[in-house]
């Protein structure tokens, strides 16, 4: 299987954890664009060097800057059979800078790409994003509601002690959702009309947002 994976869906809605999965089942590359972001600055690159100037300002780095990263990735030869994006595309300008980078690879977006879009209403999302508590040191998200750890507030894999982000608050989460249905939203009907979306009821246990998502990406 050759293929470009793009999730999309509000914040907390579970692309993450389903990303991962899905990334170990095709063995192929997860590129989270955060983790991605703070690999350059901390490795002190060009691109790391300008996106540090930026995010110190407290402003987010530009979206040439964001792709050209992404570019950078996807061209390295494990991404050859296929990649999952995960935060990128946030935007309608970012989704245009993206179908530029795989005009220079060996892909085709309307062959090879599948969005997948996690559907879930707002308000189970706030009770979500409240209760989500991520590792420090290995990056394994837990919920404390839907999938919580086997001794609270402690990693089942690394048994660090399990952080919650400053932002997984009510008023922040209602925020981000207005920006979401401001910039990224969009994005919905940007691949409807492309013929690569799918939908996917997100508002379920983990195990069946699995077995659904199996049931999409093996049909096509």
């Amino acid at each position: 299987m050759k293929k470009i994976f793009i999730f999309l869906g509000p914040p907390g809605s579970g692309k993450g954890t389903q990303t991962s999965r899905l990334a170990d089942k095709l063995s192929i590359p997860h590129i989270d664009t955060g983790s991605l972001l703070r690999k350059n600055i901390e490795e002190n690159t060009p691109l790391g060097i300008i996106a540090k100037g930026f995010i110190d300002k407290g402003n987010l780095a530009p979206v040439e800057v964001v792709a050209k990263v992404i570019e950078d990735r996807i061209l390295k030869p494990d991404c050859a059979n296929g990649f999952i994006l995960d935060g990128f595309p946030r935007s309608l300008e970012q989704a245009y800078e993206l179908d530029k980078i795989i005009e220079h690879t060996s892909f085709d977006l309307k062959k090879d790409a599948l969005a997948v879009y996690f559907d879930i209403d707002n308000d189970v999302l706030i009770q979500r994003l409240i209760n989500r508590r991520s590792c420090p040191k290995c990056g394994t998200i837990y919920n404390l509601l839907s999938n919580p750890p086997k001794i609270m507030d402690y990693c089942d894999i690394c048994d660090s002690k399990l952080t919650l982000r400053k932002d997984d608050n009510e008023e922040t989460a209602r925020a981000r959702f207005v920006t979401y249905e401001k910039e990224t939203a969009p994005l919905y009907d940007y691949y409807k009309q492309l013929g690569i979306l799918k939908e996917l009821d997100a508002d379920r246990p983990i195990s069946d947002i699995w077995e659904s998502l199996k049931e999409i990406v093996f049909e096509e």
